[in-house]
């Protein structure tokens, strides 16, 4: 696949501030449904404390996860390196090597929260933790799996350079879908 040197080559300020001044603006309007799910959930998390310090990682880890894959996407697009067939074994390596490490993370983070628990007395059995935190995440990397393609993808075919948009999009959404996801997810397991 060849990239064309005039859609993607020009490192124009007017042209990046254009695109992403717009963008930017949609976004935040969109990560306020996150606060806003947050908040709605504020009496289930001053319950459960340790859910509590488990959202800001639970977030953050699945924006980290997608905006990987978004920049390793760019980067094959500049190169010329892809054309996103779904034959690509490049491609399934590099969604592989993001749930694997979505799957480490997440399970750390149950482990942590749960010895968190252990020592300041507020603990909730290893095995909830883990059935949130993973169920949640996996979730979360799944999403930002699925927005880091579309995302580039969407950005590359407009010609706009996918390092400009990708990793503010798929954070964006991953912001969004990860507290929702992970708040529902809390509820159903705990039976709030």
């Amino acid at each position: 696949m060849v990239v064309p040197q005039g859609s993607l080559g020009t490192w124009d300020v007017r042209s990046i501030v254009g695109n992403m001044f717009p963008l930017l603006i949609v976004l935040t309007v969109i990560v306020l449904i996150a606060g806003i799910t947050l908040e709605d959930a504020e009496e289930m998390l001053t319950e459960y404390g340790l859910l509590a310090v488990m959202v800001p990682t639970m977030v953050d880890m699945g924006g980290n996860l997608g905006a990987i894959l978004s920049s390793r996407l760019s980067t094959r697009l500049h190169l010329g390196t892809t054309d996103f067939d779904p034959r690509d074994r490049e491609l399934w390596a590099n969604v592989l090597a993001v749930l694997a490490l979505g799957a480490t993370i997440f399970t750390a983070l149950a482990v942590g929260a749960w010895l968190i628990g252990q020592v300041i007395g507020a603990a909730l059995p290893l095995s909830v933790l883990l059935t949130i935190s993973l169920i949640s995440g996996m979730s979360v990397v799944v999403i930002a799996v699925i927005s880091s393609f579309a995302a580039t993808y969407a950005s590359f075919q407009l010609g706009i350079d996918p390092d400009d948009t990708t990793i503010p999009i798929v954070t964006n959404v991953v912001d969004v879908f990860g507290m929702v996801i992970f708040i529902g997810v809390s509820a159903l397991v705990l039976g709030f």
